[in-house]
């Protein structure tokens, strides 16, 4: 089951974190896109075989620290099939490093359509009665604006081949409020009446830890509206975006943790890809150690969080 995997990692690496590889070009040092954009291929392959190496070099630094990494699939979809087969390609590779991967796409539709979403991140595909994984991520983030036609298919993937999903709750950007926090007629939030259903909805894929693979988005920007999450959603695991370049810090991130020190995992992106360029470590690494300074920034942020949490 995959939160049970997931808790297992997390415990092993002593740390709740999830490193984000959402790689815009100009993250990637420039000395590895000439290195690529040198050869006499088309621009979009370049590109995506220099994220490629960006990638796996920074997984080689920190895959014995993080237990996870969240692919946000918009910055490879924006460089066509070389872009797909780049992301296709880190998914393998995290996962031969023993990191748990989540596909990041926030996908949703109804009926075949999101049935066809499900089987190509979770589940698999059938070719003349042939079965076979497309993506094969651990786990996938999910609208839930459809209703449960839209989410149905996502669970019964989730039981079938072991996979979970994270179902957006309360998203870190500013204007989240605009649908999220408008009160119904019962006086509820949305983002709350969408908690309450993701506890239903998760209900009947509960692992040995009483975590639910079905999870919840929660930002770690809205630190007080995650603490009343964490009572309607008591089993369910956050995915917490937010952490670091957008502006929530450790003791913000906290609030979405159980008092057992589990039921959260912390995503962080651009302050872990873009390390060797910040103010913090810009004395100690240039571009070419962007790996360590990666890897610093990691240590670093599991550090706070495991104070924050004490």
């Amino acid at each position: 089951m995959f939160v049970d995997k997931l808790i297992e990692k997390i415990k092993e690496k002593k740390n709740p974190t999830v490193a984000g590889l959402d790689p815009k070009l100009e993250y990637v040092p420039e000395f590895v896109m000439k290195k690529f954009l040198q050869k006499s291929e088309p621009v979009l392959k370049a590109a995506s075989e220099a994220i490629y190496e960006f990638n796996t070099v920074i997984i080689d630094s920190i895959y014995d620290l993080v237990p996870a990494v969240k692919l946000q699939l918009a910055y490879y979809e924006m460089y066509g099939h070389y872009g797909m087969e780049c992301f296709m390609n880190t998914i393998r590779y995290a996962k031969e490093k023993g990191l748990i991967v989540i596909a990041d796409g926030k996908r949703n539709d109804i009926g075949s359509t999101v049935e066809a979403y499900s089987s190509a991140y979770l589940g698999e595909v059938s070719v003349d009665k042939i079965k076979s994984p497309v993506f094969d991520a651990d786990a996938l983030t999910v609208n839930p604006y459809l209703g449960f036609d839209g989410i149905k298919p996502f669970l019964d993937d989730c039981k079938n081949y072991g996979k979970g999903i994270f179902i957006l709750v309360k998203t870190s950007n500013k204007s989240s409020n605009q649908l999220q926090d408008i009160k119904t007629q019962d006086g509820k939030l949305i983002y709350e009446l969408v908690a309450e259903y993701v506890k239903e909805w998760g209900s009947s894929i509960t692992g040995k830890y009483g975590y639910s693979s079905i999870g919840a988005v929660v930002g770690a920007t809205y630190p007080k509206e995650a603490q009343a999450l964490r009572k309607i959603m008591n089993n369910s695991y956050f995915l917490v975006p937010g952490y670091g370049a957008q502006g929530g810090t450790a003791k913000d991130a906290a609030a979405n943790f159980n008092s057992d020190g589990l039921g959260a995992i912390v995503n962080a992106s651009r302050s872990i890809m873009c390390a060797y360029k910040s103010e913090k470590w810009k004395n100690l690494y240039d571009e070419h150690s962007f790996a360590s300074a990666a890897r610093a920034e990691v240590i670093d942020m599991r550090d706070k969080l495991r104070d924050a949490l004490n």
